[in-house]
């Protein structure tokens, strides 16, 4: 997928149509962000969605008066391009050099450095 820039308020509706069951309504995407705290306009909610049909994230089918909206790509694919963007931009392509950070400034836990372990061991 091209890398297309997705802003914080539209991963928050990615991640609640990937997390539901795809498809979904605007009804239950709304409810899903009024039970996480946010209570958006009606018109800002329409606003996002369309943002991301346009980026090619989402596709809405009309069912009636209804949309029903669809993920175009999944979250691991999402984070697959995410992460090579991260790691191109802030570790010029070395993915080493992300791992070495995360060893050496201590910031995975014990089971989580255990975990990574095992996956370099297995490759």
């Amino acid at each position: 997928m091209e890398n297309k820039k997705i802003s914080d308020a539209e991963l928050e509706i990615m991640k609640i149509i990937w997390d539901g069951s795809p498809p979904m309504l605007f009804a239950q995407i709304t409810d899903a962000l009024a039970k996480s705290g946010k209570n958006w306009q009606k018109n800002t909610l329409i606003t996002l969605l369309s943002r991301l049909m346009e980026k090619g994230y989402l596709k809405a089918n009309k069912h009636g008066r209804k949309n029903e909206y669809i993920p175009l790509i999944t979250e691991q694919e999402f984070q697959s391009v995410q992460t090579r963007n991260f790691v191109d931009r802030i570790y010029k392509g070395d993915v080493s050099g992300l791992v070495t950070q995360l060893v050496n400034s201590e910031m995975l836990t014990e089971s989580e450095y255990a975990e990574l372990k095992k996956i370099l061991e297995m490759k």
